[in-house]
């Protein structure tokens, strides 16, 4: 019988994850197909009721729904509930756990694809949604020096620091300098300019959003010693990369971590290792960035 996994969110025209997820599904010749479950947030609990069935594997969960699906499971694994974002389902026998792969592939595609070693290094995060609540954490568990997080929300920004302060709290030997600021003001201005790493977990710039085409930050501000890891895949070059490149600063894609958390995905719903170069050469091929 055949299998189904699908892409829960609102506004998913950007979405490459059908290509690389059944190419993967296709090369180790598994009856699974993997769809786009498009919904508004009326229909999200009977979306997640209906990923109950047998034909089900599981989903994704993309924006806006990554902390909105966690009341609807019945499980949240521990990662999972200490972020307070779940990206990944498992039906496991009618039975609904959440986990955050963001984690994982953030952090991979950081150390992997970016060439970044981020102990000690001073951190700045654009955005305090579902993906930033993953990046913040990883930062921190990667024993970053010091985490600045903004978001037009400001409450939002101070929410997860606050997370991330507790959680750290109940680990031994970990220390932080962390702070929410409200973007633009010289504060954030001097964080960013200070910055070894400058992340953006916001949508702007993505392809079909009201945002394509723009930079969440204003042009001249990146600082040419950063690498500026945006995680808006589509285009694979935003305008914040470009502008970031012609200001001498090292740039990453959203692309590799894109990848990386799907195939950890795959592994959770298969329990079989994912054919990663498979699914990176048929993302990059979706994307139109070659091979």
């Amino acid at each position: 019988m055949t299998k189904f996994v699908g892409l829960i969110g609102h506004k998913l025209g950007h979405s490459i994850s059908p290509q690389f997820q059944q190419a993967a599904f296709d090369h180790l010749g598994l009856d699974v197909r993997y769809e786009l479950w498009e919904t508004g947030e009326d229909g999200l609990p009977a979306l997640l009721e209906g990923l109950r069935r047998t034909s089900k594997l599981g989903a994704n969960v993309t924006i806006p729904y990554k902390e909105a699906v966690m009341p609807l499971l019945d499980e949240i694994e521990t990662d999972a509930g200490n972020i307070g974002a779940v990206n990944t389902i498992v039906n496991r026998d009618g039975r609904l756990t959440g986990y955050n792969t963001d984690y994982t592939g953030f952090i991979r595609a950081l150390r992997r694809d970016g060439g970044f070693a981020p102990a000690n290094k001073r951190a700045v995060v654009l955005g305090a949604g579902g993906v930033a609540r993953a990046a913040g954490f990883a930062l921190a568990g990667a024993a970053v020096k010091s985490l600045v997080i903004t978001d037009i929300i400001e409450s939002r920004a101070q929410g997860l620091a606050a997370d991330i302060e507790r959680g750290l709290n109940r680990a031994e030997g970990k220390a932080l300098e962390i702070k929410a600021l409200s973007p633009g003001g010289t504060q954030f201005e001097q964080a960013v300019s200070d910055c070894d790493l400058l992340v953006n977990c916001t949508p702007i710039g993505m392809k079909h959003s009201p945002a394509e085409g723009r930079s969440p930050l204003a042009s001249g501000m990146i600082p040419a010693r950063a690498l500026v890891y945006d995680l808006v895949y589509n285009p694979v070059e935003t305008q914040l990369l470009r502008e970031a490149r012609e200001a001498g600063a090292r740039t990453l894609s959203g692309l590799a971590m894109l990848v990386y958390q799907g195939a950890a995905s795959f592994e959770l719903w298969t329990g079989k290792a994912a054919p990663v170069d498979i699914m990176m050469q048929s993302a990059r091929k979706a994307i139109g960035a070659g091979r």
